[in-house]
């Protein structure tokens, strides 16, 4: 006996179309008419189906409310339509690991990969152990407090003792999202109204010297020559140099275009929209883009493995970026400081700094003019010397003009 999952055309809702008995019968669910709980009521459904044929459903386990519950057989363990419940779990307000998996295949389609799967790993990891069992609205603003301050204990990785604030404030932060899209469909109050995020220490960046940058360009493999040429003269994120093709590198007009990033094994959207952006090719960058034409030119990818895959970060970090850096007695650092080298250096160079924003995929220069700006005078030793000229210069034509405007004396 088919159990039917349909939508009511007045409101939208969800519910269940099937006959037992003898007698039609159709039950609505709170739930919307969405591909994600469509897929909750018909693993439902399935079950229904299943019971009616093995003569083993009871009406009112899964239908306590229903006018017709007392007219098939006796009250038992509820379940909710749509999607199974813990003994916490009513109609209206769901367990938190109900609504999360939900909240989770809602938004999926909107994520990167990379971001999808660190939230899953976000739930998996501390939120549903943590809160699985309770009802979304017996969330209060101390159990939360209480989560976090537990979470400040929890041994990190990297080599920390414990999780760092970052880690912790992005936790809270997907369960806030969690907690508002909850309260916003369930009309209970928000509870994590102006909860503050830990402080996070300020991540101090390392950009290389130009005289670093030639000696490294000078001594690492042939093969990786204009790969790390194009990554400290551009200031490409990783991704954005793996996921590089030969069609978005235009020599006629000097520009690359970012329009892609490569992660974990796919090509995706880039980091964020203001991510895409055109590059103006230097000479330098241009001659290493023309030189790594004769040899990836007829792949899609500009730089490559030799199976003609995008390279690999950890790949490339451990087998050719740590060990020239050992070998050439620098500091270690990660190749994303290649992208801090370049900003440094353009803003040496005098170069505008909207300009530089727009090359790195700022929407503004608030951050560059943050994080890098106080790199400019141990580059350029202009450190306040510029206005010290300035007031010199017009101190001292002020007092040459004064001089020749005041009398002499016979």
């Amino acid at each position: 006996m088919a159990v039917n999952v349909r939508a009511r055309k007045e409101n939208g809702k969800l519910f269940f179309d099937f006959r037992y008995k003898g007698k039609r019968c159709r039950e609505t669910s709170s739930l919307d008419d969405t591909p994600a709980n469509r897929r909750r009521m018909q693993k439902v459904a399935r079950k229904i189906e299943a019971e009616i044929t093995l003569n083993t459903f009871e009406y009112r386990r899964y239908f306590p409310n229903s006018s017709r519950a007392a007219a098939f057989d006796s009250p038992q363990q509820v379940i909710t339509p749509g999607y199974e419940v813990s003994a916490n779990e009513d109609h209206d307000h769901p367990s938190f690991k109900s609504f999360a998996e939900q909240w989770l295949e809602e938004n999926e389609v909107s994520w990167r990969f990379k971001t999808l799967e660190t939230n899953r790993g976000t739930l998996r990891k501390h939120l549903i152990p943590q809160f699985g069992e309770k009802r979304v609205s017996d969330i209060t603003k101390a159990d939360v407090l209480a989560f976090r301050s537990k979470l400040a204990k929890v041994p990190g990785r990297k080599g920390n003792a414990t999780l760092t604030p970052k880690t912790i404030n992005h936790t809270i932060g997907v369960l806030s999202m969690i907690l508002a899209e909850a309260a916003d469909r369930f009309h209970f109050t928000f509870p994590l109204q102006n909860l503050k995020r830990l402080k996070q220490p300020r991540r101090e960046i390392l950009p290389f010297s130009l005289e670093e940058v030639q000696q490294i360009l000078d001594q690492v493999r042939p093969d990786y020559r204009y790969y790390f040429t194009v990554r400290f003269f551009t200031g490409m994120r990783t991704g954005e140099v793996h996921g590089l093709k030969w069609k978005n590198i235009h020599f006629e007009s000097g520009h690359i275009l970012v329009r892609e990033t490569y992660s974990q094994g796919r090509t995706e959207y880039t980091k964020t929209d203001g991510s895409q952006r055109e590059i103006v090719m230097s000479s330098v960058v241009r001659d290493a883009l023309l030189q790594q034409k004769k040899s990836t030119g007829q792949s899609d990818y500009v730089f490559h493995t030799s199976s003609g895959t995008p390279l690999d970060t950890k790949n490339v970090t451990q087998r050719v970026w740590y060990p020239l850096l050992k070998h050439l007695g620098l500091e270690l650092r990660q190749p994303y400081q290649c992208r801090h080298t370049a900003a440094t250096l353009w803003l040496a160079a005098g170069e505008n700094p909207e300009w530089i924003a727009r090359q790195l995929g700022h929407t503004n220069t608030e951050m560059l003019f943050r994080v890098y700006s106080r790199y400019v005078p141990n580059l350029t030793r202009n450190d306040g010397s510029a206005m010290d000229r300035l007031l010199r210069s017009q101190i001292q034509n002020t007092d040459q003009h004064k001089h020749k405007e005041e009398p002499h004396e016979d």
